[in-house]
């Protein structure tokens, strides 16, 4: 039965007895702990220290003062043997961080590792980059506890781990309903407390185009739902920074040649007209971007030297999915084109525009991910382009062993749509779902990087953005974070509970993952 409080614990002559790692997530990837031995922490004396070959250690510096409020300020209330005369097996003092490389890049390449060790003598943190010192501290504060005389434990542990996989996303839609700077922050936030790396930005799509473009700035003007819901320059600034304090990459999306609808308000030349079939009457509809016209590419040329600059992150996605060739079956100079140019499949065609855009971005430098349907249908793509596999099914596991058997890179989500809500403990099946369970040997299985959960904005916005992917997204967070081996449901059905409270406590209003239950009194969701 998962439904239970916060805190299970057996009482005995130590000071607290229970097991910390039932209140880890994800699980490292290798965990002792001694149950009987716990170090006291004071609030007023206890400090972190950080040491690295020189420069500043700037992400840390500011998450020694994020984590001192996240420790002491949100405690969990824990439940001791009163009449124990054995208060703590002695005093730490000090969470002492040393980071052996200064270099700061956030990529597929970085180092997330970390060893943390806590025993009598020290609390001893050690990281190749402080991104994987990021991780351990989060680990730290999740080993904290409080009792109910108000005093701070942390029980004696050596820990060493890293993730499984180097590619670990959310994706936000941003289009369908406009969602607030500070709503996003919150979910970083909270993705940082689940060792997630990528916030994959689904920003524009048919319905509003809130990006603002300092080089054409009617596409947000006329394409956004009004002047009200648009990010502006500075608040992309301010939220790749936001992200890169926490360790997390900006990947953004602005998905072509479908999904335009609001890129032609702005710029109405881009979009095909279409038309009534086999005559020359338009009907005042548009489909996607004509990929016929060469002004079309000079756009783009222009567009993305401007994303590549906004956007620091190597990797752009450049969408590609669901494109309806309706449009452009109907439209009387796009055939005229086809035959010029010797196409005779409208599958073709999209693979000709996806060609010339991929071209546009190996000019600026660019790698990039494409959803599953650019190598469908046959596009050249660089050898470092990551596949989004999306489409779920039975044809998922045939999907990664193609595109692994071609040599790309894949990345998975077809199993992890969480804006499918069904009723019921649905966390279970998200936590059955691996990105190597398919067909391939091993050179296969290395060119999986990860995967990533997505809520689509269709009945998603500012109100409930974080409840519909709080905790469930958490699944896919330890499935991308530990070791395969770690599956047991039952054994995550309780971590995950003691890991909802925890984001509860941390101000996160994160759903319900089981049935009847509570978290405690002091931090029920009620009294938030």
């Amino acid at each position: 039965m998962l439904g239970r409080v916060c805190l299970l614990f057996i009482l005995s002559a130590s000071v607290l007895a229970y097991d910390p790692t039932e209140y880890l997530w994800p699980r490292p990837q290798q965990v002792e702990c001694n149950q009987d031995v716990f170090y006291e922490l004071d609030e007023e004396t206890f400090d972190f220290a950080g040491f690295g070959p020189g420069g500043e250690l700037g992400p840390l510096t500011l998450a020694f003062e994020r984590y001192r409020k996240v420790i002491f300020d949100s405690p969990l209330i824990a439940k001791r043997n009163t009449d124990a005369t054995k208060l703590a097996d002695g005093e730490l003092r000090v969470l002492s961080v040393e980071v052996t490389s200064s270099d700061e890049t956030l990529g597929l390449e970085t180092d997330e590792s970390y060893i943390l060790e806590i025993n009598e003598y020290e609390i001893q943190l050690k990281s190749a980059t402080v991104y994987g010192a990021l991780r351990g501290i989060e680990t730290f504060s999740q080993l904290i506890h409080q009792d109910e005389a108000g005093t701070f434990y942390v029980a004696s542990c050596t820990i060493s781990d890293k993730p499984r996989f180097q590619f670990r996303s959310i994706l936000v839609d941003t289009a369908r309903h406009f969602i607030p700077v500070n709503v996003l922050k919150q979910h970083m936030e909270t993705m940082s407390y689940n060792k997630f790396n990528v916030f994959h930005w689904h920003i524009v799509d048919d319905q509003s185009f809130p990006y603002e473009s300092y080089t054409f700035p009617n596409l947000s003007a006329q394409g956004a739902y009004d002047q009200d819901h648009i990010y502006s320059q500075t608040d992309v600034k301010d939220l790749i920074e936001y992200a890169r304090l926490r360790g997390i990459r900006v990947v953004p999306e602005f998905d072509s040649p479908g999904h335009t609808k609001s890129w032609g308000n702005g710029q109405p030349e881009l979009l095909t007209p279409c038309f009534v079939p086999n005559t020359t009457t338009p009907t005042g509809d548009h489909g996607p971007i004509d990929p016929t016209l060469e002004p079309t590419y000079t756009f783009l040329e222009s567009f993305y030297k401007e994303i590549s600059k906004v956007f620091p992150d190597q990797y752009l996605h450049l969408g590609g999915d669901e494109v309806s060739f309706n449009c452009w079956e109907t439209n009387p100079a796009i055939k005229k084109w086809m035959v010029k140019h010797n196409i005779t499949d409208y599958a073709k065609l999209e693979e000709y525009y996806e060609q010339r855009l991929i071209d546009i971005i190996d000019k600026l430098g660019k790698s990039y991910l494409v959803w599953q349907e650019i190598f469908d249908n046959g596009a050249k793509v660089r050898s470092d382009t990551v596949v989004s596999v999306w489409k779920g099914g039975s044809g998922m596991q045939a999907e990664l062993a193609r595109v692994t058997a071609a040599g790309y890179r894949v990345v998975l989500s077809a199993c992890w749509y969480l804006n499918y809500i069904s009723y019921g403990e649905d966390w279970v099946k998200y936590y059955q779902c691996d990105p190597h369970d398919f067909e391939g040997d091993e050179t296969q299985k290395s060119l999986v990087m990860g995967g990533g959960a997505a809520v689509w904005g269709e009945f998603v916005d500012a109100t409930n953005l974080i409840p519909t992917m709080w905790p469930r997204a958490s699944i896919v967070g330890e499935r991308l974070w530990s070791d395969q081996s770690v599956t047991d449901v039952h054994d995550a059905g309780i971590r995950l509970h003691n890991h909802r409270c925890r984001l509860i406590r941390r101000g996160i209003p994160a759903e319900p993952t089981e049935g009847p239950g509570f978290c405690s009194p002091e931090y029920d969701p009620v009294i938030l």
